[in-house]
């Protein structure tokens, strides 16, 4: 009789290990995708013995912006500056000069411009005016000197007519029209840099 029961319990011992045996499968949720699992187990919240289940976590996802998205995100980040006064050498709401907006804008999305006007207008590619669109960078010659010294950030341009943000010496932070007699006739170049 002990042998029967001894027999009975080796055999129930192994039935139950191969019960847990890893049969290698995968899970029919994620057959055919290429996407990791949604989900994830956190290991680092895990106490050894404590009982405790494994946090579940949602792992992020990674959305990336178009080209159209990241400018309007720079747009919107520049008008953010709108009536801050004009500083030679600044880039914040102390105060801003027209090089320093574009870049400021810009490197809020990760971009990084030259500090000088005259720099930024070597960088992108050229674009011809009846192209022009928003997000663009337009260039000016306001001095005597044969240089570009002034930059603007397209902010819209519709029916021909193109409007752009900066930062001039007498207004600050302002939004222009490329028809203002000023401008039109100081404006040297588009570029566009995204």
């Amino acid at each position: 009789m002990k042998k029967l029961v001894l027999l009975s319990f080796f055999a129930l011992f192994l039935i139950s290990c191969g019960s847990t045996k890893n049969t290698g499968k995968v899970p029919e949720a994620i057959i055919g995708t290429t996407e990791p699992p949604t989900k994830k187990i956190d290991t680092h919240n895990n106490h050894r013995n404590s009982g405790r289940k494994a946090k579940v976590v949602t792992t992020p996802e990674i959305v990336e912006e178009s080209p159209k998205e990241i400018k309007q995100e720079i747009i919107a980040y520049a008008k953010t500056f709108e009536g801050t006064r004009y500083k030679y050498g600044g880039t914040t709401e102390a105060g801003m000069d027209c090089s320093g907006l574009v870049c400021t804008a810009f490197g809020k999305e990760n971009i990084s411009l030259p500090r000088i006007s005259r720099d930024m207008a070597t960088k992108g590619i050229l674009i011809s005016f009846k192209d022009i669109e928003a997000g663009d960078l337009v260039f000016f010659k306001t001095s005597r000197r044969n240089t570009i010294n002034h930059v603007g950030l397209v902010v819209e341009s519709k029916r021909g007519e193109v409007k752009f943000i900066h930062s001039t010496t007498s207004a600050g932070v302002i939004i222009s029209s490329l028809d203002e007699a000023y401008w039109k006739k100081a404006f040297v170049e588009v570029r566009r840099v995204i």
